[in-house]
């Protein structure tokens, strides 16, 4: 699995921008995301894989910035087992919870959208390790 893309955003409502890297930081999150500081929500992970699916399903692509999730890998399953640690690059992060699609992205991407990507919106995470997540850095699982 490898990271295809990066998005934040600082503020709610503001438009995701698609980054080469980003800094995380232990017990923080991602710096420049509206989630930086929050307790626990650090950065969401989905998979590109899952949202061809949700796609198929809606009948019109889905650009990744659009789902508001913070790293889209290529492919494979993303860990939702709360505990469950993942490497990306060598930032180590944590899983907390399954991310839930909100219903803006009807919105945003169109009608049907939070449907189709139910159970497919990715996981959240909370940064254990500071270091800086890059596009075509590995994902694989920590222990």
């Amino acid at each position: 699995m490898r990271v295809l893309a990066i998005h934040v955003s600082p503020g709610r409502g503001v438009p995701m921008r698609s980054v080469d890297s980003v800094d995380a930081e232990a017990g923080r999150g991602l710096v420049g995301d509206r989630y930086h500081g929050a307790r626990h929500r650090h950065v969401t992970i989905q998979s590109r894989e899952s949202l061809d699916q949700a796609a198929a399903e809606l009948g019109r692509d889905i650009d990744p910035g659009a789902t508001r999730r913070n790293i889209t890998v290529d492919a494979g399953e993303i860990p939702t087992r709360p505990g469950s640690r993942v490497r990306v690059g060598a930032v180590e992060l944590e899983v907390v919870r399954v991310a839930a699609p909100c219903r803006l992205l009807d919105d945003g991407i169109g009608p049907g959208a939070a449907a189709a990507l139910r159970a497919r919106a990715g996981t959240v995470f909370r940064v254990l390790t500071s270091g800086r997540i890059t596009v075509g850095d590995g994902v694989v699982p920590a222990g």
